[in-house]
């Protein structure tokens, strides 16, 4: 959503609290919540496994 004003901009996910919940269960399970963070998340596992470390 457009406010007209720059920098300055409307998310129905933050005003509903989503965000915030989204990032406590997150901080709380260790599991990342963004696409880019999963495959960050999944490719370490990857590397651990293959490098024995």
């Amino acid at each position: 959503m457009n406010t007209k004003i720059p920098g300055l901009t409307f998310s129905w996910k933050r005003a509903i609290g989503l965000t915030q919940l989204k990032q406590k269960i997150s901080r709380q399970t260790g599991i990342p919540t963004s696409k880019q963070g999963i495959e960050r998340k999944i490719g370490g596992v990857i590397l651990k496994k293959l490098t024995g470390k």
